[in-house]
């Protein structure tokens, strides 16, 4: 279909940017992902005279970090239906930068668990998972007549595809969250008779 605005024809795209994300034709995230890991290195970038200054306090670092970098690297995941290669590439980016901030290198041989520790920071994937949560949270509670997104309609819906491995919808994403959250809440409430 073609789009017309007044005589100019608007060329067709297979992806755009909506409010800070990258909206792709095919209904994938890849785009989106890479794009906000850039948008992270960038505030990364701007405030590395902080991050990797070695006079300055590391809970401030961390402050900075958890209050600038890692937001903005995250800004809409909580309606992403990641794939693990997904959050993989961003784990890999937040490393570098923690790993920068403390001022080590993979040279170094230090594990990713001993740096986390060291600067206090969760786990990414954990801090994706308490967002999708919360969103699902918040679409649970929300009122019958609101609007329905994309990501929410085809997670109910549940449409099959063609050949080949199937697309990961939003639904799924949240039924693996909630089986993991269920089984550390059990493990946690268990008692040892």
């Amino acid at each position: 279909m073609e789009v017309k605005l007044d005589t100019q024809v608007i060329p067709k795209r297979g992806s755009f940017k909506y409010l800070g994300s990258i909206i792709q034709g095919n209904e994938e995230i890849d785009e989106d992902v890479t794009h906000r890991i850039r948008v992270g290195w960038m505030k990364w970038r701007l405030t590395s005279g902080v991050l990797c200054d070695k006079n300055m306090p590391q809970r401030l670092k961390v402050k900075f970090y958890r209050v600038i970098v890692r937001p903005t690297m995250l800004y809409g995941a909580e309606y992403w239906p990641v794939k693990n290669t997904h959050i993989q590439k961003i784990k890999v980016a937040e490393m570098r930068m923690l790993r920068w901030m403390c001022g080590h290198t993979r040279l170094d041989r230090i594990r990713n668990e001993v740096i986390r520790d060291k600067v206090g920071v969760a786990s990414v994937e954990e801090n994706m998972r308490e967002a999708r949560l919360r969103w699902f949270g918040h679409v649970k509670r929300r009122s019958i007549e609101a609007p329905v997104r994309r990501c929410e309609r085809v997670a109910s819906v549940g449409i099959r595809r063609g050949r080949g491995m199937p697309k990961k919808f939003w639904g799924e994403v949240i039924r693996r969250d909630m089986a993991l959250v269920r089984r550390v809440w059990r493990s946690s409430i268990r008692v040892e008779s």
